[in-house]
């Protein structure tokens, strides 16, 4: 079998339940689903399985594979491990990074970030992803970079709801933990982040039952693409 068959379908599966394409909570017609990529039932199978892993979809033995629900406490609980992790990566950041390394950074990806007039929401939101990324990326620890993709992966579409209303907050936000990385300030800059970052349990409710809504009203794919044309407050 071709890896990069699997590859390729655990890809579209990825993007599909990122999205909520597949609904939450409901249970994948393999058959159906494998008419819909064009492929046969063994590669989707190991890419349901990989996926699976990655806790993007649920195997019940005897039933079958399911589309993951949109639960708050499990949305707040990686909230909150994406804080822990990002407050950690600024400070080895601050620690082990280069000049030039930071000033790459404020360069490629935070400057770029601050521009998202015009961008659909999932634009926006990977080049916010990207800053935050790159962040723990001056870490130096390439385990502590996948786990913060992960999760961000898990938490995308929540993000997505919640990006047209907190663009100018966020930006403000960058400006200063940007600040703080340059001023090797490493108290201030993992403070700004765990700010940034942290989330109260009934914001995150909020934020599934809008995200339910658009799933059932207008599907998960139509949020992604909704165009950016003014900041929030």
């Amino acid at each position: 079998m071709s890896e990069t068959r699997v590859d390729d379908i655990f890809q579209r599966l990825k993007a599909k339940a990122v999205s909520f394409e597949l609904r939450p909570g409901d249970r994948i017609n393999e058959g159906a689903l494998a008419r819909e990529l064009g492929v046969s039932r063994t590669p989707l199978r190991e890419a349901l399985n990989r996926l699976v892993a990655e806790k993007f979809f649920d195997f019940r033995p005897g039933t079958g594979f399911f589309c993951r629900p949109l639960e708050a406490q499990e949305i707040y609980d990686l909230f909150e491990l994406r804080r822990v992790l990002e407050m950690a990566a600024a400070r080895m950041a601050v620690e082990r990074a280069s000049d030039e390394d930071i000033a790459t950074l404020k360069d490629r990806l935070y400057a770029e970030g601050l521009e998202t007039l015009g961008l659909s929401v999932a634009e926006a939101c990977a080049r916010d992803e990207a800053f935050h990324v790159g962040i723990a990326e001056l870490s130096g620890n390439a385990q502590l970079v996948a786990q913060l993709v992960g999760i961000n992966e898990r938490i995308r579409f929540i993000r997505w709801i919640e990006m047209s209303a907190r663009i100018k907050r966020s930006k403000n936000q960058h400006m200063q933990i940007m600040e703080a990385l340059e001023k090797r300030n490493a108290n201030k800059a993992a403070r700004l982040l765990g700010e940034h970052i942290e989330k109260r349990m009934d914001q995150i409710l909020a934020s599934v039952r809008q995200g339910i809504a658009s799933i059932y009203v207008d599907g998960g794919e139509v949020l992604q693409d909704r165009v950016l044309e003014e900041e929030g407050a």
